[in-house]
C-alpha cells in the first residue's frame, strides 16, 4: 500500500517510503510499482518527473499521461517547480539561515558525490537555502529549498560542511535511524490549471525526526 495524498486524471501526489527507488527498479523496490498495484494495473504508465534518494521519503509527483508528464518537466526544467526538504543533521550549522554553493562531482565507479573546490568535466554547480528550525545541544532541523536538483546534494553539501544528516553512514553519520531526509511540500501548476498548487506533508514523529516539534 502507499499514502496518497492527491489523485486526478493527469497526476498522483504520494508519499515515497524510504527503501524504495522512486523510479521503476527490477531489482528494488519502487514506487511505480507500488502506483500500480493502487490503480490494479501492471501496464499503468507512471511518469517520473522528480526523483528522492532511496533512503528519504516524502513527497512526491507522478504523472499519469505523457503529456502531463511533459508538462510537469517543462515546469522542472523552467524553475517554477519548487521543493522543500527537512532535514536533521549532527552538530548546528552556522550561520543558522544562508546559502551553501559548491561544485560537486558523481563518481559512478563508488557511487558517491564529492563536492569540488572548482569547475571541471563532469562536475555541476550545486545549490541551496536552508534555515534552521529548532535545534537540540547535538543537532538541528533545518529547512531546505533546493536550486538545483543534483544527486545526493542535500547529504553532500551538508556533510562537506561537517553536519552529516543523521541516519547518512554513506557520507560520515555515526547515528544508525533511518535518513533524516524528508521532502515536506511541493509547489506546481497541475495540467488544466493557471494557479500554482501547493501540497504539505510533515514527516512522522520518529527516527531522525523524533527529537523535534515538526510544523
Amino acid at each position: 500500500m502507499i499514502q496518497i495524498v492527491y489523485e486526478d486524471k493527469n497526476i498522483t501526489v504520494c508519499i515515497k517510503p524510504a527503501g524504495y527507488s522512486s523510479e521503476d527498479s527490477e531489482i528494488a523496490p519502487c514506487v511505480p510499482a507500488l502506483l500500480r498495484e493502487h490503480w490494479n494495473n501492471p501496464s499503468a504508465y507512471v511518469g517520473v518527473v522528480h526523483r528522492l534518494d532511496v533512503g528519504a521519503a516524502g513527497l512526491m509527483v507522478y504523472a499519469r499521461t505523457k503529456q502531463a508528464a511533459a508538462m510537469l518537466s517543462q515546469q522542472v526544467a523552467g524553475g517554477s517547480f519548487h521543493k522543500e526538504y527537512l532535514c536533521v543533521c549532527a552538530g548546528i550549522p552556522e550561520p543558522q539561515m544562508g546559502t551553501m554553493e559548491d561544485w560537486l562531482f558523481k563518481d559512478s565507479r563508488q557511487h558517491k558525490v564529492f563536492p569540488i573546490k572548482k569547475a571541471r568535466k563532469g562536475a555541476k554547480k550545486a545549490l541551496l537555502d536552508y534555515e534552521v528550525l529548532e535545534k537540540t545541544d547535538e543537532a538541528a532541523l533545518c529547512r531546505v529549498t533546493l536550486h538545483t536538483g543534483r544527486t545526493h546534494q542535500i547529504r553532500v553539501q551538508f556533510a562537506s560542511r561537517k553536519h552529516p544528516l543523521y541516519g547518512d553512514g554513506k557520507y560520515g553519520s555515526r547515528i544508525k535511524c533511518a535518513l533524516g531526509l524528508w521532502c515536506a511540500r511541493l509547489e506546481f501548476t497541475l495540467p488544466n490549471e493557471s494557479q500554482p498548487r501547493i501540497f504539505y506533508q510533515q514527516p512522522p514523529s520518529t527516527g531522525a525526526f523524533a527529537e523535534f516539534d515538526v510544523v
